[in-house]
């Protein structure tokens, strides 16, 4: 009889988060009925702030992949004295221990517990990184009066999976190539624009300064960076062992580098490939926060269509292989798009500032590892890149927040007018 009482450790664990998110929620949607009960009751005219809840600028970080992303932003309100809520679902977010003045960093938990406070935010202009808002957990707070996207890849802004930026009010570019594809995007799915404003790549601006920084390697030994996106049509999905077998083989240093996804999503996949390779103890597994440590280590990149491409080719300058040739496009925002984005810009500059690998070749990886060279032209084609995708170099802190403070700043004007 006992048999039926049995629940598998995986079911129990999905029914533990089940059970969180729920209590989370009712807690907040308490919290949320007590204030409206209260404004009613006080016979109050809702203004700009619409309760006691309300916070005019908020900042989501959902991991600590994206820290380097609001550092900048978070410096410059603190720089200029401006009260900002900073929510983070990273315990070991470096905000949560800063000693900010202005800076009110707080942890509000991971998955539905983290959305469960959001859904029910009171603020002027709430920042993120998250993709999605409206289209799964992350929904829009009736409390909030602007939603805006900060793209944390100097890459395509359609290579979000569908709908990733359909319903944000606005949209913070790393170059101006990124509106003309959004625009199309908006006019085919019959859908309001979006703000979109230009304002450089945050993440960007604090690798470079983080690069500057750092010495280089004594003893240096050829060093091969592993570094895909995640997906099916990711190198490590796809082609996995026959592409890290014949690194293997070689004595040069191989650095696997997954996307922060895979630990989320390909969790079963990695822990194949580590232990197939776990006694090479010239292959290195790394999965620290910021990637900048490993590029700079590496002579080489090879990669499929992951935004690191650029941040490679933008910061370090050398040469990149790519394979991506069967890219399945069917998920992404792109595949809308004219020749189901097969012409975006980030796979047309590819083919003009790296070099294409197929997969029958990989039993010549060494040799074409040893050949490749960055000629002129390809140096060339880097820095008009680089011009294109990474607008307002150092400048990304201070234009994120004054973005952010002239959109409330307009808010508070026209709740003026409409109580004049």
């Amino acid at each position: 009889m006992n048999n039926f009482l049995y629940i598998d450790p995986g079911t129990g664990s999905m029914l533990f988060s089940i059970l969180i998110g729920a209590a989370a929620t009712l807690f907040f949607l308490g919290k949320a009925l007590l204030l409206k009960l209260k404004v009613f009751f006080s016979g109050k005219k809702s203004g700009v702030i619409v309760d006691a809840q309300y916070k005019p600028y908020v900042i989501y970080n959902e991991g600590m992949q994206y820290v380097s992303t609001f550092a900048p932003v978070i410096e410059e309100f603190e720089k200029r004295g401006t009260e900002l809520t900073y929510y983070t679902s990273a315990k070991d977010d470096p905000a949560l221990s800063a000693r900010y003045q202005f800076v009110h960093a707080e942890y509000i938990g991971e998955g539905n517990a983290a959305f469960a406070r959001l859904n029910l935010l009171s603020a002027g202009i709430v920042l993120m990184t998250t993709p999605g808002l409206d289209v799964y957990q992350l929904k829009r707070s009736k409390r909030v009066r602007h939603y805006a996207h900060v793209l944390h890849m100097a890459s395509d802004a359609t290579m979000y999976r569908l709908f990733g930026l359909d319903f944000f009010d606005a949209v913070l570019l790393t170059g101006d190539y990124q509106k003309r594809d959004i625009r199309a995007l908006e006019k085919l799915r019959g859908i309001p624009e979006k703000t979109l404003v230009t304002v450089g790549c945050p993440y960007l601006d604090v690798l470079a300064q983080k690069l500057a920084a750092l010495e280089s390697e004594q003893n240096h030994e050829f060093t091969v960076l592993v570094s895909p996106s995640w997906g099916k049509s990711a190198i490590l999905s796809k082609y996995g062992e026959a592409l890290l077998d014949e690194l293997a083989k070689t004595t040069w240093k191989i650095i696997v580098r997954p996307h922060p996804q895979s630990k989320k999503s390909e969790a079963d996949l990695l822990s194949h490939l580590e232990a197939r390779y776990k006694d090479n103890p010239r292959i290195e597994w790394n999965y620290e926060r910021d990637n900048i440590y490993c590029m700079k280590k590496a002579d080489v990149m090879i990669s499929d269509f992951s935004g690191i491409i650029f941040d490679y080719a933008f910061l370090c300058g050398k040469p990149i292989l790519y394979a991506n040739a069967d890219f399945d496009m069917m998920p992404y925002d792109a595949y809308w798009l004219e020749n189901n984005g097969a012409d975006i810009w980030q796979f047309a500059v590819l083919k003009k500032i790296g070099r294409a690998l197929d997969a029958s070749q990989f039993k010549n990886i060494a040799s074409i590892i040893a050949d490749a060279r960055d000629s002129a032209d390809i140096a060339k084609e880097r820095e008009k890149a680089k011009d294109a995708a990474w607008m307002y170099r150092g400048e990304a802190g201070k234009r994120i927040a004054d973005f952010m403070i002239e959109t409330v700043a307009r808010q508070n004007d026209a709740a003026a007018e409409q109580s004049a």
